[in-house]
């Protein structure tokens, strides 16, 4: 029997395991959007994306909500409107403000969104069980909140 490195901790840890998890989980999901069509985005996208309110959000506010620069975030929003998924207008509570809201291509593109991420849901369930999806979302989305309500 081999005997683990030293340093196996960097490689098996929950960081790390969540980590994988994820990249599978979005990697699934974007083939699934691939497969509607939307061959385009990317998940640098669905980070400006899944923080933008259906009403709106200020430029400002989805940085903060994506622990993003403003800098960074503008390049994103720049790619979703070159896209056509959303569009810049001024705040109606401050000219000097910018909000960003998704156009009508950006709503059937968060419609498709939503149902790949059903699908790939329902696969996850599938492939680890039900009870194991229960036992793993309650607590995980626990710790998640907060995590959240420490902020950035």
């Amino acid at each position: 029997m081999r005997k683990p490195a030293a340093d196996g901790w960097r490689l098996h840890n929950a960081g790390r395991i969540l980590g994988n998890a994820l990249v599978r989980f979005e990697t699934r999901v974007l083939a699934l959007m691939e497969q509607a069509g939307y061959t385009q985005t990317r998940l640098s996208h669905v980070n400006l994306t899944r923080h933008l309110d259906l009403e709106g959000t200020r430029i400002t506010e989805l940085a903060r909500r994506a622990r993003m620069t403003n800098a960074a975030m503008t390049e994103l929003i720049d790619q979703c409107e070159q896209l056509g998924l959303v569009l810049r207008e001024a705040d109606p509570a401050d000219a000097r403000a910018r909000v960003v809201r998704f156009t009508e291509d950006g709503r059937l593109w968060l419609a498709a969104f939503g149902k790949a991420l059903r699908k790939a849901e329902r696969e996850l369930v599938r492939e680890i069980g039900e009870p194991a999806a229960q036992a793993l979302y309650g607590p995980l989305a626990a710790y998640a909140d907060a995590v959240q309500s420490i902020g950035p």
